[in-house]
């Protein structure tokens, strides 16, 4: 066995035994295998696909290629979130305090940015001395404290997950149903939660375009959590717009804090409360609608910020200190009309080229970029009214660049449905 008969066995539609799926990938994770074999492997799945078993095998090689964590010395029920990826998706920073502002522990393991999607690590570190990398006992006395912790993925968890992740960010090998399920689940069973709510993006500014494509990702990463007896509920949301106004990582952390004072935009809102009051529901053996009343009272009280806070300070982080770049372009609208789609998409990637997420994989993050999204489909704007700000440090920026990414028609447009479906 090696790794070119693997790559030419997958390239021609070949079915990956569980022996040959464990060779190439702990060979990457040992570097017995170099990164342009791994790439070619790779987008031979991402071409040709993987059966459900592949998938099934792909997931157990990555779960069991390190350690995992024991979460038994956490006292009471831990949930768990994740989200395929979305432009403006700051989702994470909200619900953690807010699901553990009602007694609920949230142990959580989070990544960053992939491709032109944002990712809640390096939203946290924007936060001045906001530390991601914490041992397994730290983790666990917070989560035990606090009753929330996010860190990112360390080397001994799921390490195979982790270099994939990497490589697959920087080699156009995101957006494979196989590659995702297993990535999203490997980490998921690694951190040992009992109850997973995932965020399933559907939409130009996300993984999956279609909702067919959405639904069979969910089904099979339900699928993947029956096999460890792991209760997973999938929430199908749309992105055919960004989540919320704000998109960059300090930027975002600004607006998680807006919104757990009961201020933000409505869609992000509207959808924190939605996963939330799964995981609350789940929990407590209560009507979704129940949990979501307790939960907006929490918000109204104060509690999921003063959770917040506390989350925040534990893991070292300055909340009076968030990156925030002091260079903002005003960007007007060229006529009068209604907005009737965005591309999201390549919002993000702006997003990514002005610094606010990675080209290479070694590439330094500027925490403090961004941009402030005034007007969503549906919304009305007149000639010259602002459609949104830029935060960045370099002002050689395509205005038409920006502004293309806005269909603006004269007729009335809906607005988006937010919430598809919830898969269980």
């Amino acid at each position: 066995m090696n790794i070119i008969e693997i790559i030419e066995k997958k390239k021609n539609r070949g079915i990956l035994t569980y022996e040959e799926i464990e060779y190439a990938v702990m060979g990457y994770v040992n570097k017995e295998i170099e990164d342009y074999q791994m790439s070619s492997l790779l987008m031979a799945i991402v071409l040709n696909g993987m059966t459900n078993q592949e998938t099934f095998d792909l997931t157990d090689v990555m779960l069991n290629s390190g350690e995992k964590i024991d979460l038994s010395d956490i006292e009471g029920i831990i949930v768990d979130k994740h989200s395929t990826g979305g432009v403006g998706d700051k989702t994470t920073l909200i619900l953690a305090p807010l699901v553990a502002s009602m007694g609920i522990k949230i142990a959580k393991m989070s990544g960053r940015g992939l491709g032109h999607t944002g990712g809640t690590i390096d939203k946290l570190e924007s936060i001045e001395g906001f530390k991601v990398n914490l041992t397994d006992k730290e983790f666990i006395e917070q989560v035990n404290k606090v009753g929330c912790s996010v860190i990112s993925q360390t080397k001994n968890i799921v390490p195979a997950d982790k270099k994939l992740y990497a490589l697959r960010d920087v080699t156009g090998t995101v957006d494979s149903i196989p590659l995702i399920a297993s990535s999203i689940m490997s980490k998921k069973l690694a951190s040992g939660a009992d109850i997973i709510v995932i965020d399933v993006k559907v939409g130009n500014g996300a993984l999956m375009k279609t909702i067919d494509s959405a639904t069979k990702l969910a089904n099979l990463m339900i699928k993947i959590g029956k096999k460890y007896d792991k209760e997973v509920v999938c929430v199908l949301s749309n992105m055919e717009e960004p989540l919320g106004k704000n998109i960059g990582n300090g930027l975002e952390v600004i607006e998680s804090i807006e919104t757990l004072k009961g201020k933000g935009p409505k869609d992000l809102t509207t959808l924190v409360l939605t996963l939330s009051s799964i995981l609350v529901s789940l929990s407590f053996n209560i009507t979704e609608e129940e949990a979501r009343l307790k939960l907006i009272e929490n918000i109204k009280n104060g509690k999921a910020l003063e959770k917040f806070n506390e989350f925040v300070k534990a893991q070292g982080g300055n909340i009076e200190k968030i990156a925030l770049c002091d260079n903002v372009v005003s960007v007007k609208s060229a006529k009068d009309g209604f907005i009737k789609s965005i591309d999201t998409y390549k919002l993000g990637e702006i997003a990514r080229s002005i610094g606010a997420g990675r080209l290479n994989k070694d590439d330094e993050i500027d925490y403090g970029v961004g941009l402030v999204i005034n007007k969503k489909v549906g919304d009305y704007l007149f000639e010259n009214e602002e459609l949104l700000k830029i935060y960045c440090k370099d002002t050689d920026i395509s205005i038409n660049e920006i502004t293309e990414c806005f269909e603006i028609v004269d007729e009335k447009v809906e607005k988006n449905k937010l919430i598809i479906d919830i898969i269980k």
